[in-house]
């Protein structure tokens, strides 16, 4: 699988909106978490995102095909990735670990990334520290069931 990065515009995000609900709706029916879900996120919300000076959006893109996105908050030597996801058709394909690498390359002045993901996820734990990144030792609860747990990777 060939897999690369486009950066989103502005007459994106409409397509990125639906592409984010379709990949974090599982989760959501798992966590109900309506308040911090990726899922039940406005467009509206995105575009204000989008209009940060310091955030990018990318389409992840295998072999021609945008199979998810990511978005980057660029900070200077600290960046952060939130969120990332791919299509559930196209998950355990490779692609977020590729995405992730090409992500990591195309800012070479970040000396640290930093990410969450939900503690309980196991799989989502396991692909991030495969990526090299750590748990911080921070985590919040979120609910009973339900924690963010937060990780940092040193470049």
């Amino acid at each position: 699988m060939n897999i690369s990065l486009q950066k989103a515009g502005r007459d994106d995000l409409v397509q990125l909106h639906a592409m984010q609900v379709e990949a974090f709706l599982p989760l959501l029916d798992i966590y109900h978490d309506h308040d911090l879900s990726p899922a039940a996120e406005s467009v509206e919300r995105i575009i204000e995102r989008f209009e940060q000076p310091f955030t990018t959006y990318w389409f992840i893109i295998a072999d021609g095909e945008r199979v998810g996105a990511l978005r980057v908050c660029d900070f200077g030597e600290r960046c952060m990735l939130s969120p990332i996801f791919i299509l559930p058709r196209h998950q355990g394909k490779g692609a977020a670990q590729a995405a992730i690498t090409l992500m990591e390359q195309q800012y070479p002045d970040a000396q640290v990334w930093e990410l969450s993901t939900i503690r309980q996820e196991a799989g989502l734990c396991h692909l991030y520290e495969k990526m090299g990144y750590s748990p911080t030792g921070r985590i919040l609860p979120v609910k009973e069931g339900m924690d963010i747990v937060f990780y940092e990777k040193q470049m």
